[in-house]
């Protein structure tokens, strides 16, 4: 069976033409926050190498609460707030999935990434309102999802979610093992082994070899870095696979 590793990074950390000429693999930020015009991500599909390949995140308006400081740039009026974030079976919430879905279609990309936040926990109200959101997306065709967890959620609670929605559990490989596997996994590195600093932190040659040693275990493997030094250590990850 053939290993695929694909290294990337979360956002433009460089210039479009170094991430393009350097990377083949970049999850899109701008679309969590506040999605660019659909003309906008053709323009990139187009300046990218035809192997390159984007992920992409879903807009905040899906998975974020309006109390989240990130809806500072969604710039929404007071009378929508209310009818946002956790996979509330709103219009608003539903607006917001078709506008992700139309970034996605421009980029050309087979992943979208729903990462929640802490205060996201389980709960029956979530687990429904999970249920009739994803039940509710017609044409998924091979199209994959990630849930990023961030919150309390009980790992058998997580797999059995997972396996009703067709969703692949997406985990910082240094604090977690995915629930998910069936041979693929989806990594988002967020600069945290353990005891260190979110962010700021460079991974160390030792870290990436246990990193390089965790995509040992899937057939496919997409590695997300995000963290300051992400292009760097993206780079230097690549020369292992």
């Amino acid at each position: 069976m053939r290993w695929i590793v694909k290294v990337g990074i979360c956002g433009f950390a460089r210039s479009q033409d170094m991430v393009f000429a350097n990377l083949r693999l970049l999850e899109v930020q701008t679309t969590f926050y506040k999605p660019m015009k659909k003309s906008t991500a053709e323009k990139w599909r187009m300046r990218a190498p035809k192997d390159f390949e984007f992920s992409l995140k879903a807009w905040q308006l899906i998975t974020h609460e309006p109390t989240s400081p990130t809806y500072r740039k969604a710039k929404l009026d007071a009378s929508e707030m209310g009818r946002c974030g956790f996979f509330r079976p709103t219009d608003k919430v539903f607006e917001a999935w078709e506008i992700t879905n139309e970034i996605r279609k421009a980029l050309d990309a087979k992943i979208i990434v729903f990462q929640c936040p802490a205060s996201f926990r389980e709960s029956e109200e979530n687990i429904n309102n999970m249920r009739d959101f994803f039940h509710s997306l017609d044409n998924r065709g091979n199209i994959k999802m990630i849930w990023e967890q961030r919150g309390d959620w009980n790992k058998n609670t997580i797999g059995k979610l997972c396996a009703e929605l067709d969703l692949i559990h997406c985990v910082d490989p240094f604090a977690g093992d995915p629930v998910t596997s069936a041979g693929f996994a989806y990594f988002r590195l967020h600069g945290s082994p353990p005891g260190k600093r979110m962010y700021r932190y460079t991974y160390t040659e030792d870290d990436l070899k246990e990193l390089y040693e965790k995509c040992l275990n899937f057939s496919e493997v997409y590695v997300l870095f995000n963290n300051d030094t992400m292009y760097e250590d993206a780079l230097r990850f690549m020369k292992m696979t």
